[in-house]
């Protein structure tokens, strides 16, 4: 499903929240009123406190990159079959981050893809007791600085096959950086991208822009996709943290 996001009125990023829990769990949108923030709040409780049920990727990071991220983390989404897509979505596409060398890894966990210098590996989604011992023997990965300052950066997905007809398209990343720390990015980035890749949004061989801004608010552009969050410091509002434009033909 995509949608175009208006300017990022208050209204406009409940109505994105309640998108994002529609379509992925039209249980929770019948029982909450999605219109309001307390009712978003409400559905958000209530997917907390299911725990561990639901389908769960794990991440194992030696170090971050910003830009390969993004590669890697399309690159993983593109990999995943349809069953599994469809389960992972409907637990919003839950991942958890967890510090440590896959290279040391690899051998005893089926990574389901690594990136190629190693800084990061992927588990295939399933059941998060699936990763338990995973889980166990690594600590989460905990980056509280903020995202170090970076141009804006050209990341071309690799080549691989496409739908038919799709010509290769751009789409601009927008990560807002104030009062974000790395780990938060991590999972803003991770779901912006990991949803619009199992909505078909980015396909093999295309290129995403990435752009560090300090918030997305008045930015010049049409979104397709936004990671809607709540204002740490400022109870009842939320704030967009990263956002996917709409695309653009590649030359």
């Amino acid at each position: 499903m995509t949608t175009t996001v208006a300017p990022l009125t208050q209204e406009c990023l409940r109505e994105q929240a309640a998108v994002r829990i529609r379509t992925a769990r039209p249980d929770l949108a019948a029982r909450h009123d999605l219109t309001s923030y307390d009712g978003l709040v409400a559905a958000r409780s209530d997917m907390t406190a299911e725990g561990d049920a639901g389908t769960l990727v794990t991440v194992v990071l030696r170090n971050f990159d910003l830009a390969r991220w993004v590669r890697d983390t399309c690159v993983f989404a593109l990999g995943v079959g349809p069953q599994q897509a469809a389960d992972w979505r409907t637990s919003f596409t839950r991942t958890a981050f967890l510090a440590g060398n896959p290279a040391q890894l690899r051998e005893r966990f089926p990574f389901a893809h690594l990136a190629d210098d190693d800084s990061a590996a992927w588990t295939a989604p399933g059941p998060a007791a699936g990763t338990s011992s995973l889980r166990r023997l690594l600590k989460l990965f905990h980056a509280p600085a903020g995202l170090p300052a970076r141009p804006d950066t050209l990341v071309e997905i690799p080549d691989g096959p496409r739908p038919s007809g799709r010509p290769r398209a751009r789409r601009d990343l927008y990560v807002a950086t104030a009062d974000c720390s790395i780990s938060e990015a991590l999972v803003h980035v991770n779901h912006v991208l990991a949803e619009a890749v199992l909505d078909g949004l980015i396909a093999p061989g295309d290129h995403v822009a990435v752009h560090q801004v300090p918030r997305l608010a008045g930015l010049p552009v049409r979104l397709a996709k936004v990671r809607v969050t709540t204002e740490k410091h400022s109870p009842g509002r939320l704030k967009a943290a990263a956002g996917l434009t709409e695309e653009a033909l590649v030359a």
